[in-house]
């Protein structure tokens, strides 16, 4: 199964990103143990418009457009479902056996995305009821799906 995060902005060189790509590679290598075979995270230019209607609309086509075919769509809200650790791992174990193909994790840009997108989405998941920078939010996620990589494989990097 490939995970996609479409996420709006870019992280520039730094610490930031080094720890952004520490996990990402992390993920990568626990997940290929149980089939998650690709990790891959999309960057979508923030929309330049005026208005923020204009720029959730911009941004959340740019993001539709690289949702894979048949992929689960889960959005990054900060009004979605806190999901504990085990939980997200349990989803991801229950999609893969389910064969899809692709989960896609959308982060929005500070105008958040279009009620379209926000409808395709099964998961809204929140972390926490505080509004983070979209920044932190992907390295967040990332370690998240590295924590729930390691719990399907049985590492003891979780601890209950």
């Amino acid at each position: 199964m490939r995970i996609v995060i479409a996420a709006v902005g870019r992280l520039k060189q730094g610490p930031e990103r080094e720890l952004a790509a520490s996990y990402r590679k992390r993920a990568e290598t626990v997940g290929r143990t149980f089939g998650l075979r690709e990790f891959e995270i999309v960057e979508i230019r923030e929309s330049r418009a005026q208005d923020a209607e204009r720029r959730r609309i911009e941004e959340s086509i740019a993001i539709a457009n690289v949702i894979p075919e048949g992929a689960i769509v889960v959005i990054l809200d900060e009004r979605g479902d806190n999901l504990d650790s085990p939980t997200l791992a349990a989803m991801l174990r229950k999609w893969r056996e389910e064969s899809r193909t692709a989960v896609c994790f959308i982060v929005g840009g500070a105008d958040g995305v279009a009620q379209s997108l926000r409808e395709r989405a099964k998961i809204k998941l929140a972390f926490g009821s505080a509004t983070w920078p979209h920044q932190l939010v992907r390295i967040m996620l990332l370690e998240q799906l590295y924590r729930a990589a390691t719990i399907l494989a049985g590492h003891p990097y979780h601890r209950a």
